[in-house]
């Protein structure tokens, strides 16, 4: 297909102004803090909205809508899990990690943080942890260049191939021009983007199969199953599908977000923001998918791109309910997902290669802005491999991010939650955790058992946490020190 003249034009506007962000943000990048963190100067709004747009990916457009259109309202309860996640990260997480972070030595990274809070001399936690975060990275980076790779391919008609480069070029451009400046400014505007998109589209559908009672009975006609809110798998697919919520404790960009807010002060607000647009934007998601089957229900002749791939479910009603100008504007939305989350993910494996590996190791005194652009060197390697690993046109969105966002969790998940709250926990305790975590859900994907591998691998790295660390000798009186000095400050402040 030739791509109309609104689309390009949309499109085009909307790089110029990513790439206006970008070079904004350069201006006022001075230091690699600057560059990795922001200088610890977000305010509640770009805090909240920055979170909610470097989580919610191209999945959020593309891989719930399209698993909600196949599977119905049962793939809802990943909404409901998220939404309980998110709300714990905020109230569990977000303060007491703005705050231990800054107490010690100012971390900027989390593999950093590990690093000071259980005084690990020996950097083994530094080098384990910055592992983890570049295995499981890449694979989520190239989740998020499938998905552009597609929406370029759908609305340009060129080959998958050639669509990769363009979906990430932008990206990468102003990431690697801006550091986190940039990518929290430009997500604040892919957020908002993002938001009006998932409230627009399935109103419109909506409207048009005659309202929510005929866009049910329309889904019923097709198959009763699609309302059944246990669905065919079962209780274990509930579970599975709840469990996505545990992940949250573990993902490097989005809690870079709450280390880089300008104050504790600023986390309530931001949280109340985040969680309203969190909950309508995935309200909006799965009704696009589930009333996208009452559509071309309705529809039967429009319905050849949904049926050879359901992930592209928005696009294609976005491009059949809307002219070219409002479907560019739509379409712009699943860009800003996807270069939402892909930026804030490059930014954290650059951080990890820049500050734990080269400062850690390499070059311990290098100058700020040698640390700067190496961390703009390491951007360009980590996508490059991501755009390897996304060289498969059949890949699937939401099972590259399923994979990355188990490993996240288990690895990380207990070892943040644990290391703020519990004073006893040790150096070998953490490093149990990761290794537990991360082995228990790369080998349990090998099982092919249904339960998702986020759950065996969560409860596998708590309990070897808290065995290791009850076996081993006491914390050091420093960190049993800070740790009771982070805790006194946050009950000062209600937490």
């Amino acid at each position: 297909m030739t791509a109309s003249l609104p689309l390009v034009a949309t499109f085009a506007g909307y790089l110029v102004l990513m790439i206006g962000i970008g070079l904004w943000a350069y201006v006022r990048t001075r230091s690699f803090d600057d560059y990795i963190l922001g200088g610890r100067s977000l305010g509640s709004l770009v805090t909240a909205l920055s979170a909610g747009a470097s989580d919610m990916s191209g999945w959020l457009l593309m891989g719930l809508p399209g698993a909600a259109y196949l599977g119905g309202l049962s793939e809802g309860w990943i909404a409901v899990g998220l939404v309980l996640g998110a709300w714990a990260n905020w109230h569990l997480v977000a303060g007491p990690l703005r705050v231990y972070t800054e107490r010690t030595r100012n971390a900027l990274t989390l593999p950093d943080f590990f690093t000071h809070r259980f005084a690990d001399d020996a950097r083994l936690l530094r080098v384990l942890s910055a592992l983890v975060i570049l295995v499981f990275f890449a694979v989520y980076c190239a989740s998020g260049i499938v998905a552009g790779a597609k929406l370029f391919q759908e609305v340009f008609g060129v080959p998958y191939a050639q669509a990769l480069w363009w979906g990430a070029a932008v990206t990468i451009a102003y990431t690697f021009i801006g550091g986190f400046l940039a990518v929290s400014w430009t997500d604040t505007v892919q957020a908002t983007l993002m938001i009006f998109a998932l409230l627009l589209v399935p109103v419109m559908v909506i409207v048009g199969v005659g309202g929510l009672g005929e866009g049910l009975a329309l889904v019923e006609q097709v198959d009763p199953s699609r309302l059944d809110w246990v669905g065919a798998g079962g209780a274990i697919a509930v579970v599975s599908a709840l469990a996505w919520g545990l992940g949250y404790f573990g993902q490097p960009h989005i809690l870079a977000r709450f280390m880089a807010a300008e104050s504790l002060a600023a986390i309530p607000r931001a949280r109340r923001i985040g969680m309203t647009w969190m909950v309508l934007c995935l309200l909006g998601s799965v009704s696009v998918g589930v009333f996208g089957i009452a559509w071309y229900a309705a529809h039967p002749a429009d319905a050849g791109p949904v049926a050879a791939d359901a992930e592209r479910v928005f696009i294609a009603l976005s491009q059949q309910l809307f002219n070219p100008w409002v479907a560019g504007v739509l379409l712009s939305a699943i860009l800003a997902a996807i270069m939402s989350t892909l930026s804030c993910q490059l930014l954290v494996c650059s951080s990890a290669l820049t500050e734990d590996f080269y400062r850690g190791f390499v070059r311990p005194r290098a100058g700020q802005r040698e640390l700067v652009w190496f961390g703009r060197a390491m951007v360009l390697a980590v996508a490059l491999l991501a755009i390897w690993i996304a060289r498969d046109p059949d890949s699937r969105v939401l099972g590259l991010v399923a994979y990355a966002w188990a490993g996240f969790g288990a690895a990380f998940g207990p070892v943040v939650l644990l290391s703020l709250a519990w004073g006893r926990m040790t150096r070998n305790g953490a490093l149990a955790g990761v290794l537990a975590g991360a082995a228990t859900v790369v080998l349990w994907k090998h099982t092919g058992n249904a339960l998702y591998e986020i759950v065996p691998g969560f409860i596998a790295a708590t309990v070897a946490i808290v065995v290791v660390s009850l076996l081993g000798k006491a914390p050091p009186d420093h960190v049993v020190a800070t740790h009771r000095e982070v805790r006194a400050e946050l009950r000062d402040h209600g937490y």
